[in-house]
């Protein structure tokens, strides 16, 4: 469970997935926890940019096939602002728990949203997204399904204006806190400094706004969990690129080709357990 990783281990490294085969392979890989990043979801399904377009049952099937794909690990889901009010933040709750997603990821965003660290980003006001994280408390039915509040106000307003929201998120009950896209690493020590018993995260984007610091600078500062909620998505879509080019034209160079046999992926994806 993801509440026990929390109680256990010093920080999680957690990676991005976006569909079943993802997670399957970040399963195997080792890892110990999943993110499901709304980021990834939107390329993936739609080819298209975060900017609020996939829809809460889109994000909850898409739950449930990456928690099938990767039993028995459990699963941050990202929930964007809720899809709507109070009572749109209470049915994506319950959809994600009964699904067999472990925490949700909430933040004060307007709708539509945009992706953490683009520009342009607007939030709602704090009594308002304070409601929806106290929804949600009140919506799981287990203690074990965590809630994870999410603020980018750091870039809409101050980093004031984050810890102040962090701290009404905590005090209304959220289990773990993000402050998205800090701005340096003095930021991201104000935000420990801040909070020092808070499960946090550091959300690490490859040419992002936060620092790319490395898991063991990160765990200095006193961050808990570490999600990379991109690098997988950027880097089948550069493997992807290279793969159609060089079918096009046999003479492009494909560099240090990562591909895997046939057998190989079979293997991967278990086909014997069918036979």
């Amino acid at each position: 469970m993801l509440k026990s990783l929390l109680q256990t281990e010093k920080i999680i490294l957690i990676p991005g997935t976006f569909d079943a085969l993802s997670a399957l392979i970040a399963k195997q890989s080792g890892f110990k926890a999943l993110y499901m990043s709304g980021f990834g979801v939107a390329g993936s399904l739609l080819a298209k940019p975060d900017i609020g377009l996939v829809t809460a049952s889109e994000m909850v099937e898409r739950a449930s096939q990456i928690v099938d794909a990767a039993e028995g690990i459990p699963l941050i889901a990202d929930g964007d602002n809720g899809y709507g009010g109070i009572h749109n933040v209470s049915r994506l709750v319950k959809a994600y728990e009964k699904a067999g997603v472990q925490c949700i990821q909430l933040e004060d965003q307007v709708i539509p949203k945009r992706c953490g660290h683009m520009d342009n980003k607007e939030v709602v006001d704090l009594e308002e997204a304070t409601a929806k994280i106290k929804a949600a408390i009140q919506s799981r039915n287990s203690n074990d399904f965590l809630i994870a509040a999410r603020t980018d106000s750091r870039a809409t307003h101050d980093l004031d204006e984050a810890l102040r929201r962090g701290e009404a998120f905590l005090n209304a009950g959220a289990d773990i806190l993000f402050i998205e896209a800090p701005q340096s690493v003095d930021e991201m020590q104000r935000i420990k400094n801040e909070f020092p018993e808070a499960n946090l995260i550091a959300n690490i984007v490859e040419g992002g706004k936060t620092p790319e610091l490395s898991i063991e600078e990160l765990a200095k500062i006193g961050f808990k969990i570490v999600l990379r909620p991109v690098s997988a998505l950027l880097a089948i879509s550069g493997t992807l690129q290279d793969c159609y080019s060089a079918l096009l034209n046999p003479n492009y160079d494909q560099g240090n080709s990562s591909k895997i046999s046939f057998e190989e992926y079979n293997e991967m994806i278990g086909l014997a357990t069918f036979e």
